[in-house]
């Protein structure tokens, strides 16, 4: 398996504090890196570098062979899909579910005057969503500001993935969750993962979760790659 993603001497520092401290770490193709720590351990941080909300005071990040370390966030879109932990975030909520549908489906390509969902595409839609058996593909026309927590990150889940992204980045994307929604849409990312044979990496404080999902797992301390286990040793 290839390199997919190559983190080398990587330092953020926010005024005095020291948020990463030298992180140098490679993920292959194919592999579903789990990341835990404490609070202010550098996990969410390490993502942000990682998408390009944040970046980097020194070192460099490649991701599939390019060195995006000072490449735009809206650039390096188009080679990363990221679900947060605020369902609020990554849909636009005025917007019906098939308006962000097909906006996930157009990320990256230049927009033109016509702009509608074509009929082809709302059936492929209603697919996608039949899968996450949420009901939700006899509400192509809802609003999303109208749907529950649960459905809305199933829904942003489904819209990061929708293009088959080279990473994907999920930043404690059950954390505002009750334990059995958290559970399902942690079922819905295994299964969406599994199928597109997706890289994955994925932020928790929940060590059971940490332990149960993926084939890697990564523990930060004070922004530090404290452990870095794979396997039957994880």
């Amino acid at each position: 398996m290839e390199t997919l993603l190559k983190l080398t001497d990587v330092n953020v520092f926010y005024g005095a504090i020291h948020a990463i401290r030298d992180v140098s770490l490679e993920v292959r193709e194919g592999e579903i890196v789990t990341l835990i720590g404490a609070n202010g351990a550098g996990k969410s941080t390490l993502l942000n570098c990682v998408s390009g909300a944040y970046a980097p005071t020194s070192g460099e990040i490649w991701i599939d062979g390019q060195n995006v370390t000072h490449m735009p966030e809206h650039r390096r879109a188009k080679l990363l899909g990221r679900v947060f932990q605020d369902p609020m975030m990554g849909t636009a909520g005025n917007m019906w579910i098939e308006e962000n549908l097909a906006l996930a489906l157009r990320r990256g390509q230049k927009r033109g005057l016509r702009w509608g969902i074509t009929q082809k595409e709302r059936e492929m839609f209603k697919e996608q969503l039949r899968r996450l058996d949420l009901g939700l593909e006899d509400r192509l026309s809802t609003k999303v500001k109208l749907l529950s927590g649960g459905q809305r990150q199933a829904l942003t889940l489904l819209m990061a993935t929708l293009q088959k992204p080279k990473l994907l980045l999920l930043d404690e994307h059950t954390a505002a969750l009750d334990p059995k929604t958290a559970r399902k849409v942690l079922e819905l990312s295994e299964q969406i993962i599994e199928e597109h044979g997706l890289t994955s990496l994925m932020v928790t404080h929940n060590m059971r979760d940490a332990i149960r999902y993926g084939n890697r797992l990564i523990m930060m301390h004070d922004g530090r790659v404290a452990v870095d286990v794979s396997g039957e040793e994880k």
